[in-house]
C-alpha cells in the first residue's frame, strides 16, 4: 500500500475519531461538594464524611476533633481513631492494648481489656491482621461473632529468660501470633498470667494482648519489658455499603452504585461499588468516576503510532507508511510493503465514508426527535391546562402541597411505566407504584382517555383536591400535564384496600374493634368531603376497593376521579349516571339526581360487608343472594340477622353493638334518600359506638345521643322535602372513580 495513501486513511480515521469522541476534562474529586477533603493529614472521601449531608450514614460518619495544634479523625461516636480510608473497602483505626498485669509481690494491678465492636459493616480483617499476645508467661484470650455464632480462641506466650528473646520472632517464646478468621465482628481481648509472672518479674511483669495490623508490627523484645499505656496499635478493618448483596441493593432507593458497578467481596456479606474499567475515581459519587487518559498516563503505543483516548479505553493507529496494532506491547508498528493492492485503500476509503454518512444522519435524526418530543411535551402541558393550574397555584395564600411534576420525574419513578410497578387496573386507567428522588413512595394514575373540553374544570378540581387535608383521605401530591392524559400522583398507601383483607382468600380476618374503627375513619372521612370542604364534594362511588388501607390499618377514602375527572355542567349533573354495581343508590339510579345522600347509600353497603364479611354482589351465589344491599335489608325485617353475620364478628363482638351498626346500616340503605341520616350523623353514631366499646359506661350517655340523633334525623328529613333545583344551586364537585 502506498505509504502516502496510508497516511490518509489514517488521518481519515482519526477524524472521524475526533467527531465521535468528545473528550472531557474533570479534576477528579473523592467527596462531595461544599464538604470537607481532610480532617489533619487524614483523606476523608465519600461515603465518608464530617459532617450532615457530607456522609451516606452514620456508619460512615468521621468525627473530626480540632484544636489549635491538631485534628483528629474518631469513627463516628466511639474512641477509635482512624488514620486511612481507602476506597477498595479498608479503613485503619488505632486500638488499645489489653493487659494484666503485677508488682514484685505478685500483687494485681487492674487489669485492662480491649472491645472492638464499632458497626455492623465493619469486619476485622482476616487477612491484613493477626491476634497477638506477648509477654513470657501469658495466656490471652480472642473472642467474637462470626455471623450469629460465637467464635473463641486462644494463644500462649512463655520464656523463662529475656537474653533468649529474638527479635521479629512471634513463635510462642515470648511473643504468640494467630490468624483471624473471616467476617469476625465485635472483637473482645483478654490477657492473663498463668502464675502472676512471680519467676519473671525482674525483666516482664504484664501480660499484652491485642489485635494488630501485620504489616505496621515488628515484636520487638523492649515490648516484654513494658508497652505503654497510651501506646496504640494500628488495626484494619473491612468496610461494606451495607449488608445486602448487589440484587437486593439495587432495589433500595439508597442504593450507592449510582454510574458505578456494584460488587460483593469474597470476605464479608455486603457489597462495594467500583469505577468500570477505564475509569477511576469515587464509585459513590454520581459522577464521581473518570476516563483515564491511558495514552497520557501508560503511554502504551509504539512510538510510530498515534495514540487516542477514548471513553474507558485507547486505540493506537500506525502513522503513514507502518502496520500493525499499533501497542507497545503488541505486535506494534511495522514498515509496510509499498506493493499494496490500491482496492483495499478505495474499499475502507468508502466504508469509512458511509460510517460518517450514517453517523451525521443518526445525530440528525436523534435532533429533530428530541425537539418533536419537546414541542409535543408543551403542547400537551397548553392542551391539560399547565399555564391555568400554575396561575391559581400562585393565587393561592399559603404554601400549596401540590405539585406539577415533570413526565421526566414519572418516567424515572416508575422505571418508564414498567409492568412491575403496576399496583392495580380499572375501566379508566392503570394505577403505578413509583419512588421519586426524594425518595417518596408514591402512587401515579395513568387514565386511557381525556375530555379536552373540560380543562378549565379539571384544573379547578385539582386546586380543590390538593387542597383537601384529613387523616382519613388519600391525599393528592400533585400531577404531570406533560402527557396526552393528565397524571396525577397520590400517596402511597401499603397495605391494600378493605376488599382485599375482607374477601381474598390467605388473609387474616379483621377484628371487629378494628372493622369498627375503619368504619368509624371512613363516615368521617366522607362527612368532611360532604360537609368541611369547599366546596363540597360527593365522592360518587364508595365501595370497599375505594377504601385503602395503610399499615396500622388506618382508612383512607381513594379514587376521587382518580383515572377521570366528570365534567361539570348541571346536565351531566342531573343526566350522567355512574357508580358501581352492587354500591349504586337506587334513587340515583332512577331519577338521575346526584345527592350527598347517595355516598350515604353506598357506605351503608360497606357497613353491611364489614358486618357480615360478603361481597356487596356476587353472581356465583343464588338470585335471591346475590345483592347484598337486598339480602341484609331482608334479614333485618325477617329477624334473621345473626344468621348472615360473619362468625369472626360474632366470636368476639358485642351482640347489642352488633345491632346497633346493623340498624345504623338498615337507615343508610333506605330507598329514599331524604328517609337516610347524613354522613355527619352517621359518623357521630359510630363515634359513639366506637366510645362504648372502649368504655363501657359510656351507655346511658349513647342512648341519649341516639335519641338527639333521631330528633335530627327527622328534623333533616322535613328539610330534605326541598326541591332538586334547591340543590343544584348549590356549587358542588362531582367525583367519580373507576
Amino acid at each position: 500500500m502506498d505509504p502516502r495513501t496510508r497516511l490518509s486513511v489514517n488521518i481519515l480515521v482519526s477524524l472521524v475519531m475526533a467527531a465521535t469522541v468528545i473528550p472531557v476534562t474533570r479534576t477528579r474529586v473523592l467527596h462531595k461538594n461544599g464538604c470537607p477533603s481532610k480532617c489533619g493529614n487524614l483523606n476523608i472521601p465519600f461515603p465518608f464524611g464530617t459532617k450532615e449531608g457530607c456522609f451516606l450514614n452514620e456508619n460512615f460518619h468521621i468525627n473530626c476533633s480540632e484544636s489549635a495544634t491538631s485534628s483528629i479523625a474518631y469513627l463516628a461516636n466511639t474512641d477509635f481513631i482512624v488514620t486511612d480510608i481507602t476506597m477498595e473497602g479498608q479503613l485503619q483505626i488505632l486500638t488499645t492494648v489489653a493487659r494484666d498485669c503485677y508488682d514484685a509481690s505478685g500483687d494485681q494491678a487492674i487489669p485492662q481489656t480491649t472491645f472492638l465492636s464499632p458497626f455492623s459493616i465493619y469486619n476485622v480483617s482476616s487477612t491484613r491482621n493477626k491476634f497477638t499476645a506477648i509477654g513470657c508467661d501469658t495466656y490471652a484470650y480472642l473472642y467474637g461473632f462470626i455471623g450469629n455464632k460465637s467464635y473463641t480462641a486462644g494463644c500462649m506466650s512463655i520464656c523463662n529468660r529475656f537474653e533468649d528473646l529474638v527479635n521479629g520472632s512471634c513463635s510462642g517464646f515470648g511473643c504468640c501470633q494467630i490468624q483471624i478468621p473471616d467476617g469476625l465482628k465485635a472483637v473482645y481481648v483478654e490477657a492473663y498470667s498463668f502464675k502472676k509472672h512471680v519467676n519473671v518479674s525482674d525483666f516482664n511483669r504484664c501480660s499484652y494482648a491485642f489485635i494488630v495490623e501485620e504489616s505496621g508490627f515488628r515484636f520487638s523484645s523492649d515490648y516484654v519489658r513494658s508497652i505503654p499505656l497510651d501506646q496504640k496499635f494500628p488495626v484494619s478493618l473491612d468496610w461494606l455499603v451495607s449488608n445486602e448483596t448487589c440484587d437486593e441493593a439495587a432495589k433500595n432507593p439508597s442504593y450507592a452504585c449510582h454510574q458505578s458497578e456494584c460488587y460483593e467481596p469474597v470476605i464479608g456479606s455486603g457489597y462495594l461499588c467500583k469505577c468500570p474499567d477505564g475509569f477511576d475515581g469515587n464509585p459513590y459519587l454520581p459522577e464521581g468516576c473518570l476516563d483515564v487518559d491511558e495514552c497520557k498516563i501508560w503511554s502504551p503505543c509504539d512510538e510510530n503510532a498515534i495514540c487516542y483516548n477514548l471513553p474507558g479505553s485507547f486505540n493506537c493507529l500506525c502513522k503513514g507508511g507502518y502496520e500493525g496494532d499499533g501497542k507497545r506491547y503488541g505486535t506494534g508498528c511495522s514498515p509496510i510493503d509499498e506493493q499494496g493492492f490500491p482496492f483495499l485503500v478505495i474499499g475502507l476509503g468508502v466504508s469509512i465514508g458511509l460510517l460518517v454518512v450514517i453517523l451525521s444522519i443518526s445525530w440528525t435524526y436523534w435532533g429533530l426527535w428530541k425537539r418533536k418530543l419537546i414541542r409535543q411535551r408543551e403542547q400537551f402541558f397548553l392542551q391539560n391546562g399547565g399555564i391555568i393550574l400554575r396561575q391559581e397555584f400562585s393565587k393561592l395564600k399559603g404554601p400549596v402541597s401540590a405539585k406539577i411534576f415533570t413526565s421526566e420525574e414519572l418516567k424515572k419513578a416508575t422505571n418508564n411505566f414498567h409492568e412491575t410497578r403496576i399496583l392495580g387496573k380499572g375501566g379508566q386507567g392503570t394505577v403505578y407504584k413509583g419512588i421519586l428522588q426524594d425518595h417518596r413512595v408514591v402512587a401515579i394514575k395513568k387514565s386511557m382517555i381525556a375530555d379536552r373540553s373540560q380543562v378549565e374544570q379539571f384544573v379547578n378540581e385539582v386546586i380543590v383536591l390538593s387542597q383537601v387535608n384529613h387523616r382519613n383521605v388519600v391525599k393528592l401530591l400533585g400531577c404531570c400535564l406533560e402527557t396526552e392524559v393528565p397524571l396525577l400522583v397520590y400517596e402511597f398507601i401499603s397495605n391494600g384496600t378493605l376488599y382485599q383483607r375482607l374477601h381474598c382468600p390467605g388473609n387474616a380476618s379483621l377484628s371487629w374493634e378494628c372493622r369498627l374503627r375503619i368504619a368509624a375513619e371512613t363516615a368521617g372521612a366522607l362527612s368532611y368531603l360532604h360537609s368541611a370542604a369547599y366546596p363540597p364534594i360527593i365522592h360518587r362511588d364508595v365501595k370497599s376497593t375505594n377504601i385503602l388501607l395503610d399499615e396500622h390499618y388506618v382508612a383512607k377514602v381513594s379514587d376521587f376521579g382518580a383515572s377521570r375527572l366528570v365534567p361539570l355542567d348541571q346536565t351531566q349533573l342531573t343526566t350522567l349516571v355512574q357508580g358501581t354495581l352492587g354500591y349504586l343508590d337506587p334513587e340515583y339510579f332512577q331519577s338521575s339526581q346526584l345527592t350527598e345522600k347517595s355516598d350515604v347509600y353506598s357506605f351503608g353497603v360497606v357497613l353491611a360487608e364489614l358486618l357480615t364479611g360478603r361481597k356487596a354482589l356476587s353472581f356465583l351465589m343464588p338470585e335471591e343472594e346475590r345483592n347484598l344491599a337486598m339480602q341484609f335489608v331482608s334479614a333485618l325485617k325477617k329477624d334473621r340477622l345473626f344468621g348472615i353475620i360473619d362468625h369472626h364478628v360474632l366470636a368476639e363482638g358485642n351482640t347489642t353493638q352488633i345491632k346497633e351498626v346493623s340498624m345504623l346500616a338498615n337507615r343508610c340503605l333506605r330507598v329514599r334518600g331524604e328517609d337516610r341520616p347524613s354522613m355527619k350523623e352517621v359518623a357521630m353514631e359510630l363515634d359513639s359506638l366506637r366510645t362504648m366499646l372502649k368504655h363501657p359506661w359510656m351507655k346511658n350517655y349513647s342512648k341519649e345521643t341516639e335519641s338527639l340523633l333521631g330528633e335530627l334525623s327527622g328534623t333533616n328529613s322535613q328539610s330534605n322535602k326541598s326541591s332538586p333545583s334547591d340543590y343544584d344551586s348549590r356549587q358542588q364537585i362531582v367525583l367519580h372513580g373507576r
